[in-house]
């Protein structure tokens, strides 16, 4: 297999016309050096989903995450009298001697302790106590404060980005606020229920590849096909995300009437809304061939539908997991040429290849 150049004269890293595109090529999906590039290219340069907001209701309310594999806590922080205060992402990531803050999520903490050596830091970042410092030579615990990445709460949900020139965040959703509203939606009514993981032997891009188009539903989720209307299916396009959408089978189905909605958010996020429910999905690069995509549902209130409705997803995600699984395979067997894509069906696959396409000619 072909390894990849990242000259911007190479063909395939030029931006493509969509009625003449090709896919990427498959050392994209298989060169064990891609996770780095994707890490340093596409995760640490774009806004990643890190959590919800009912996580961080209150001053103090904490959880630990991971960007591009940097350690972030997020933090709602306090005001003068102690009440809630602003949102913050944290580097989860002593000062001292790199030893972790946030191990797990907690409520209502008035400082952050390093777990290694009790370093304490404030909601804000500022350190307030080293222990056994005071010997040490010209250190002023008033010059040690943690880095600080950029954080946005949405419809409920909560955004960090570490780097500074990322997209302003509000380009990102524009637009989106208002298709919800024409559909009924508002996310942060919705009250988190569960998450459900899974691991799969595909490259993350594989996997949202696969997202991104519907023109494999009707021959790998013949349940999810009957719910929908394949032939009213559509993608819409914006500068930083996708939405295909369909109307829902009228019939006393597990969503009954009204219309899917499946966002996509560049790189890795995705929004499933139907009628009452929201699932959004997050896919972690694990290396070279592996992902991990976190689901987590929320309803306006439980029910035996919600049940229903994490086993039907179940049941799709397995069919993905086997045809993405495949199509890994196929990739790395040393067969593969990118082939063309279909301009109608494979729309948001094409721009989400031109945004990778973008992101490597930045980063080459």
């Amino acid at each position: 297999m072909t390894t990849l150049r990242f000259d911007p004269a190479e063909p395939w890293l030029a931006a493509q016309p969509q009625d003449t595109a090709r896919a990427l090529p498959a050392p994209c999906y298989v060169e064990p050096s891609m996770a780095l590039r994707d890490r340093d290219a596409v995760f640490a340069r774009s806004w990643q989903l890190v959590g919800h907001a009912a996580q961080f209701a209150g001053a103090g309310d904490h959880a630990p995450c991971d960007v591009a594999g940097v350690p972030l806590v997020i933090v709602r922080g306090e005001d003068e009298a102690g009440a809630r205060g602003p949102l913050r992402a944290l580097h989860n990531v002593c000062r001292h001697r790199a030893g972790p803050l946030a191990t797990c999520a907690a409520r209502g903490a008035r400082a952050l302790t390093c777990q290694y050596h009790g370093w304490t830091y404030g909601l804000d970042g500022r350190l307030r106590g080293a222990p056994e410092m005071g010997r040490a030579e010209g250190f002023d615990p008033a010059e040690v404060t943690l880095p600080q990445a950029r954080v946005e709460q949405w419809q409920g949900l909560v955004f960090a980005a570490l780097d500074a020139q990322a997209p302003p965040f509000e380009t990102l959703v524009d637009g989106i606020d208002a298709r919800l509203a024409a559909a009924g939606h508002d996310l942060a009514d919705l009250r988190f229920h569960q998450r459900v993981s899974y691991d799969i032997d595909c490259d993350w891009k594989v996997y949202v590849d696969n997202y991104l188009e519907g023109y494999h539903v009707p021959r790998v989720h013949p349940a999810l096909n009957a719910a929908l209307d394949y032939a009213s299916y559509r993608t819409e396009l914006a500068p930083w995300h996708s939405l295909q959408s369909s109307p829902l089978d009228t019939a006393p189905t597990l969503y009954g009437s009204g219309e899917a909605l499946y966002f996509w958010l560049w790189p890795n996020t995705m929004l499933n809304c139907l009628p009452g429910r929201l699932q959004t999905n997050r896919v972690l690069s694990l290396g070279s061939g592996r992902c991990r995509v976190e689901f987590d549902f929320f309803y306006i209130q439980e029910s035996a539908q919600s049940a229903a409705d994490a086993q039907f997803s179940d049941l799709v995600q397995h069919e993905d997991i086997t045809i993405c699984s495949a199509v890994q395979r196929g990739l790395a067997s040393g067969s593969y040429e990118p082939g063309r894509l279909n301009p109608l069906r494979e729309s948001g696959v094409w721009h989400f290849h031109e945004l990778l396409r973008s992101a490597y000619r930045d980063r080459r």
